[in-house]
This record gives structure tokens, sequence and C-alpha cells, in this order.
């Protein structure tokens, strides 16, 4: 296939290795196409090559990366998705696959006037291993890869077809889900990440506030989080069966994920996983110490594209998360306006009935 892939990060890199060397013809769309290479390596820790494959073109042209392609991975960050939906628009075609990688932030509605005009948008509930760039536009660091990925799609009934794409291209095992909501309200990220900055930060106050040092951001998890975690992700699960009118058996419980339902067990189960390990939290050093990246991912996407998200299914479903409402209640006076946030209006979903129309056609 001719396969575009938008987005030159640690993902972007991965994804685009692994398609080239199952014989695809790759193209790399980015800001940056003069520092790619031709040959492109997924390595472990120790620097050996697990997977490599070379593109066929980097480039930040959007005619010669979008206008022939058959599929398009999109890699960017979730508050990019309406730019890179816009973006891409101009060359769509029917049939024109579209894969969102991971599929939760809700891209799906960044990319609807895509599938009103006959692509398909996919996603995958997960990306295929936790990933590290160790030279842009070179090489990346992959540990932890998934058995399994699962992936679903809108229009519904190309799941199957997109599903056989992934497991080809990556040679991985990959499963359909069976709605793409299982994908929208995966309590992932939005929940892991948002509760652990909360409790880290919970004290944080603008210009009075600085730290001396700060745990890491995994390694050091705390029980405190654990418990938070535990009533947001439940706050999810209730949800799930709320959206009666959908299948959402596949979004998992945390708890079911990391294997441990126990406070004590569950901290010492993010402690120890080698990916893990060593990550900071995000902070940026000023004069007087340490203070929160509110220019980091974890705040930028996780909050502003995930949390949101899944907050706005919950209002659509007259569903009442406290314990969620209260991490966007903390969050919301440090937010930096510039990254926007999603809302299902903007698209014209704004009642239960669009809302259902969207995601189960």
């Amino acid at each position: 296939m001719k396969v575009t892939v938008y987005g030159g990060g640690n993902i972007g890199t991965q994804l685009a290795t692994h398609f080239a060397e199952t014989g695809n013809e790759v193209i790399m769309f980015t800001s940056k196409p003069q520092k790619f290479r031709k040959h492109l390596t997924v390595v472990d820790h120790e620097g050996n090559i697990l997977h490599e494959g070379n593109l066929s073109l980097a480039t930040n042209d959007a005619e010669k990366a979008f206008k022939s392609t058959e599929l398009i991975l999109v890699t960017v960050p979730s508050f990019a998705m309406e730019k890179a939906a816009k973006t891409i628009f101009p060359f769509v075609k029917s049939g024109v696959m579209i894969g969102i990688i991971p599929g939760n932030g809700g891209g799906e509605a960044a990319f609807k006037l895509a599938i009103e005009k006959g692509a398909i948008i996919f996603g995958l509930q997960r990306v295929p291993s936790v990933a590290r760039l160790v030279e842009y536009g070179q090489s990346v660091c992959a540990t932890g890869y998934r058995k399994t990925l699962y992936v679903a799609a809108l229009p519904k009934k190309f799941t199957q077809q997109c599903c056989k794409i992934i497991a080809d291209g990556l040679q991985m095992e990959c499963e359909q889900l069976p709605d793409y909501l299982n994908l929208t309200i995966t309590p992932s990220n939005p929940i892991l990440h948002t509760t652990r900055l909360k409790t880290v930060f919970k004290d944080y106050v603008p210009r009075k506030t600085f730290y001396k040092s700060v745990p890491l951001f995994y390694e050091e998890w705390s029980d405190e989080t654990t418990e938070l975690l535990f009533k947001c992700d439940a706050e999810v699960q209730n949800l799930c069966r709320v959206l009666k009118d959908f299948d959402l058996s596949e979004v998992k419980s945390l708890k079911e994920h990391y294997e441990n339902d126990m406070v004590q067990g569950f901290t010492n189960k993010i402690r120890s996983i080698e990916g893990f390990k060593g990550l900071p939290t995000p902070t940026v050093r000023v004069e007087q110490g340490l203070i929160p990246d509110l220019d980091s991912r974890y705040f930028t996407a996780d909050f502003n594209f995930g949390l949101f998200v899944i907050m706005q299914v919950a209002n659509l479903a007259g569903y009442d998360m406290p314990n969620c409402q209260s991490l966007l209640n903390w969050y919301k006076p440090l937010q930096k306006k510039q990254y926007g946030e999603f809302n299902y209006k903007h698209y014209g979903i704004d009642s239960k009935e669009s809302f259902e129309s969207f995601y189960k056609q």
C-alpha cells in the first residue's frame, strides 16, 4: 500500500518503520523533513535493532503526502487533530483509510466531514508499545510491545478491513472492537495521567508555589493517586453501563488492565513497569524552583482532549461523574487557553440524538 504517516515523533517514527519493513511505500509528512533519513530503525534499550525499513519520502508538502495515498496514520497530539483533519481534507477520496493512533481524544469528530466525503476513520485503543525517540528522524526505542491491538472504525462495517491492515502492517495480532466509543472513552491516559498530576501538584498556586523536587511520575507513584484513580475509573465503568445502546465491553477498567484491584498492589505494579522507569513528572525550572510544565502533553492532551471528552459524553448521557469533575475543577484555573479543548458542539454534535447518530454509523 501507499501509506502516509502524519507526524514524525515517537509513534510516527515507529509506525513508519514497521509499515516500511512490511513492504509498503511509506511517506512521512512532517514539519522537519530535512531531518529524516531514508533508513529508520526501532531498537531496544541496548540499541539492538528490532525493526527497520526505508522511507519513500519525507515531506512537508501536503499534496505530495496525501494526494494518492491509500492509508493515512495520524500520530499528532489531540490538540493538533483538527489542523490535521483540515490539512488532509482537500485530498480525501472515497475509500481512503485514516487511522488515529491512539484513537481516543475525540479525533474522530475532527474527521466528521471526511467521513461524509467517503473516508473510513479508524483508531487503535492503545499504541503498540512504549516508544521514545533515540534520534529524531532516524531511530526510536520501543519496549513492552502489546500482545494484541484493538481497532474500531467509522463507519462500523469497515472495522474488519482496518483490523487486517494494522495486523499486516505491524505484524501484530489485532482484534475488532464492537463500537468506536470503546476508543473514545478508554480511561487510559485521561485518568492515569490526570489523577497523578492532581495528587502531585494539588497545592500548586501559580507564581506562589515552587518545588525543590518532585517525585518521578510512575516510579514513585503514590497510594493517594491510586485511590483517586480507582474512584474515577469506577465512574467511567458506570458511564459505560449508562450508554446501554452501545457495546462498551472493551472499555476495560484500569484495575483489569494493570491486573491489580487493591490500592497497594496497583501502586507497586505502576512503579515496577520497565518502560515507565525513570520518566520524570513534567516540570519547568524557574529561578525560584520547579513548577508544573503546563505545556506538557500530560496536561494539554490528557485534560483538554482526554478527560474533557469523557466528561462531555457523560453530560450528553445525563450522567454525573463527581470525581472526574473534581479533576477538571482543579485544572481549569491552570489551563493554557492557546491549546484549546475538545467540544462536541464545534462539530455539530450537540444532543444525545446527534451523538448517537454519529457513533452508530
